[in-house]
């Protein structure tokens, strides 16, 4: 009997514990590679609006067509347009963006099932980390358009939220399109939160319902007219500290 034959003595707790804390370790410096290149690569999009929504839109539901008008729309005003940069409504604002003026970005993530990355994206920066893409999301976006969509939207619609609400990042527009799809929430919202003494009132009005591509860009535009899209020394220095 070889010694590939026999049964491996295993490793003693102690060294498995450090083997384990290594490659803990090492995982921390891919972390920050991810968010080093990314901020590199993402410098020359602002201003730039950040759009997020289901990725099991095809490609003929109303929602996807009105998501790639608003991209366009967007992007032929001047703004880079950021998606996850997979398929459904990630790909349709990079498509929209993509037949556009301006850039259109995609942060793609890896995942074991669902997201494959779109083709029309002038940017694109892949992730292995939820958290390191969330923040560039944040970190280069001037305003967010959130379309219908499931969990993934959900919790990237209640970053922002907290975000802004706990001023760890600055005031900026958050928009949620198709009113009917959001009613229910924001009823909820209303009527359970803010009853139950769980957020103020004024919170309510840190999202805003447009269904219409044009005027999505007018609010946006609304929102800057006075003090413009570049970001104080302050603000600045938050997204230092997110």
């Amino acid at each position: 009997m070889t010694t590939r034959n026999k049964i491996p003595v295993p490793l003693a707790p102690e060294l498995l514990e450090k083997s384990w804390s290594a490659r803990e370790s090492w995982r921390v410096f891919g972390i920050m590679s991810e968010f080093v290149e990314a901020t590199e690569r993402l410098n020359a999009v602002r201003p730039a609006v950040s759009i997020f929504g289901s990725a099991r839109t095809p490609p003929d539901h109303p929602y996807y067509l009105l998501t790639e008008r608003i991209a366009r729309q967007l992007s032929d005003a001047g703004f880079s347009v950021i998606s996850g940069g997979g398929p459904g409504i990630m790909e349709a604002a990079n498509k929209g963006a993509f037949f556009g003026r301006s850039l259109s970005v995609g942060l793609n993530i890896q995942l074991p099932h669902e997201q494959q990355s779109n083709r029309y994206q002038d940017i694109s920066q892949t992730f292995r980390h939820f958290f390191a893409r969330k923040v560039m999301f944040v970190k280069f976006a001037s305003a967010y358009v959130v379309m219908p969509g499931g969990f993934g939207t959900l919790d990237e619609l209640m970053e922002a939220l907290t975000l802004v609400q706990t001023r760890k990042s600055r005031r900026i527009p958050i928009i949620l399109v198709h009113g009917p799809f959001w009613s229910g929430l924001l009823d909820w919202i209303r009527t359970t939160l803010v009853s139950e003494r769980m957020i103020d009132p004024a919170d309510v009005d840190l999202v805003q319902v447009i269904d219409e591509p044009e005027k999505v860009v007018e609010a946006i535009f609304a929102h800057y007219e006075k003090r413009g899209f570049d970001l104080s020394a302050a603000e600045r220095e938050a997204l230092l500290n997110l």
